[in-house]
């Protein structure tokens, strides 16, 4: 357990809400079925189709924890809807499919090696063009093709909320635009490597924390019809929880067990990625540490001593600590809005045990 932060006991870091595994049943049923049936559809139209299409499908049901469908389903529930609309299950597959997309296009811009433990999707495609003897470049085939399987899941998560209301589609473009600008905002912010506190949680709310939990909340309010009333109160939770998520993520790219996480150690040193732990980092470090982040972090060829050095200098100036402290108090935040918020008494639960979880999980 870890120590109670302003009154709000803090669950282990291993307690996963039980209702997360059902949400993500359904989705992953929903979101199998419909993709068996275009690998079916495709191949039908020429057999190399097959391989994308299942490419697709397997790195979606390997994994994943499936919040934004929780988030997105809880508030649907919280606002009055029927836990067992076929809707709300289509709009949790809808972001699953959207979050699909927008991991492997992560993956093409970081060079990532890896995700949910298996090969990333464009270094899937570079090994069978190499092992094939293919013309042309490998790497550019592998990226090319991760970036049409990305663009495939970006339209099939269309597709899943076809015919929801007007106020959850404006809901759903409102998040794709958001996760496209904090994306830019990161690639941006790593090249500079001049990554400032302020700049780090800007990147922060839009790449990861908006489109984790605020607008999946919105959207199941959305679903139901409340968005109007309900906007609000829901911003009021998820906004400090989305930042609390990214704070952990960011915690989990540096310290992270590869695998738990599926993703190797370390792998934000690697990247430079200019989060609030760097910024805290390096506004702290002096002497031999301050050399150090400035000569290595960012470096793709660090080894593994390098990675714990670094890890090192994270730790002993304050900023791993500085970011658990800040994650407490986000969470603090979000629960004590959660608490006014005009949401049933089983939606609330649920919501807290799933706020709990996302500040303090492994994965």
């Amino acid at each position: 357990m870890r120590a109670a932060h302003l009154g709000w006991p803090v669950v282990a870091m291993t307690d996963v809400p039980g209702s997360l595994s059902q949400i993500a049943k359904r989705v992953d049923e929903r979101v199998d079925d419909v993709l068996t049936a275009e690998i079916r559809r495709w191949a039908r139209v020429d057999a190399d189709l097959v391989e994308p299409l299942t490419a697709l499908r397997t790195l979606v049901l390997a994994g994943g924890k499936r919040l934004r469908p929780a988030f997105c389903h809880w508030a649907f529930v919280g606002a009055g809807g029927d836990a067992d609309d076929p809707a709300v299950v289509d709009a949790g597959a809808a972001l699953e499919l959207l979050h699909t997309f927008a991991l492997i296009h992560d993956d093409v811009m970081d060079g990532s090696p890896r995700r949910r433990g298996l090969p990333t999707t464009h270094t899937l495609f570079q090994d069978a063009h190499a092992s094939s003897g293919w013309r042309g470049e490998g790497r550019r085939f592998g990226e090319g093709v991760a970036i049409l399987v990305g663009d495939l899941a970006f339209v099939y998560a269309d597709q899943f909320l076809a015919g929801a209301p007007r106020d959850a589609i404006d809901v759903f473009t409102e998040l794709r635009l958001e996760v496209n600008i904090g994306q830019y905002l990161d690639l941006v912010g790593t090249v500079r490597g001049d990554g400032n506190l302020e700049q780090a949680r800007r990147i922060c709310r839009y790449k990861s924390g908006k489109y984790t939990t605020e607008r999946p909340l919105h959207l199941g309010a959305a679903l139901a019809q409340r968005l109007d009333e309900m906007a609000e109160p829901l911003s009021a939770f998820g906004e400090p929880l989305g930042e609390a998520f990214q704070l952990r993520d960011d915690l989990l790219g540096v310290f992270g067990d590869t695998d738990v996480t599926g993703k190797p150690v370390g792998e934000d040193l690697r990247e430079g990625k200019p989060t609030a732990l760097y910024a805290l980092a390096a506004a702290s470090a002096s002497g031999a540490a301050a050399e150090l982040l400035a000569r290595r972090f960012g470096s793709p060829d660090l080894s593994p001593d390098e990675v714990a050095d670094l890890q090192d200098v994270l730790i002993r100036t304050g900023a791993k600590a500085e970011v658990e402290a800040r994650i407490d108090d986000l969470l603090s935040e979000a629960l004590a809005a959660l608490a006014t918020a005009p949401l049933t008494a089983e939606a609330s639960r649920e919501l807290e045990d799933l706020a709990r979880f996302v500040a303090g999980r492994e994965f």
